[in-house]
């Protein structure tokens, strides 16, 4: 914590005052390294993935944050939102990139990149056919902060088949949402049933 950007003080453990903050019922944190982008240093992944695994609600990560390759780094340790400043004032273009980076489908249990955008390809998938989407968000794969219902939705809005969704589940309350809020007919999970945790 600094006073006017300077004369940071140490708070505390991010992820402990995380933790803390999500029990006493924040909707959502932000975690910005102010001193990043002046240090010429990136977001720690690590430090993301912990926090991903430690808190049930959405949270920003921001500081360091300069090409398309940060923005996916983040977003796959587990953040759900990225921040940027200096970087998109430096070059603007940045924020058209990441704004029109969407969904892809990859191959090969999620190694390969494809060009495939998800609406378009479940869509073709439906008109060759296809019974139902199973839609796996490798963002949320094993991180337990809920499902991607966002994408999930549209995928329901678009589509006439059934859509599963999978990864993400780590309480039962994120079952519920997948319904509601991300209007799928099935959910799928793993890690929370094979270790007991549900």
């Amino acid at each position: 914590k600094g006073t006017n950007f300077v004369n940071l003080r140490q708070a505390g453990d991010p992820v402990e005052l995380g933790r803390a903050y999500s029990k006493q019922g924040a909707d959502e944190l932000v975690f910005l390294d102010i001193t990043a982008s002046h240090e010429g240093r990136k977001t720690f992944t690590e430090l993301v993935k912990r926090i991903a695994a430690n808190i049930n609600i959405p949270f920003t990560v921001g500081g360091g944050i300069n090409e398309l390759s940060d923005v996916d780094r983040l977003l796959n340790a587990g953040a759900d939102k990225i921040s940027i400043n200096s970087s998109a004032i430096r070059n603007p273009q940045l924020i058209d990139d990441i704004a029109k980076n969407g969904w892809k489908c990859y191959l090969n249990g999620g190694r390969i990149e494809t060009d495939k955008e998800l609406l378009a390809w479940t869509k073709e998938a439906q008109e060759r056919g296809a019974g139902e989407i199973l839609f796996t968000s490798m963002n949320h794969d094993g991180v337990k902060t809920g499902y991607a219902n966002e994408a999930l939705a549209s995928l329901a809005d678009q589509l006439s088949i059934p859509v599963i969704a999978s990864g993400g589940a780590g309480l039962k309350e994120h079952f519920r949402d997948a319904f509601l809020v991300g209007k799928a007919d099935a959910a799928l999970a793993a890690s929370v049933f094979h270790f007991g945790e549900i």
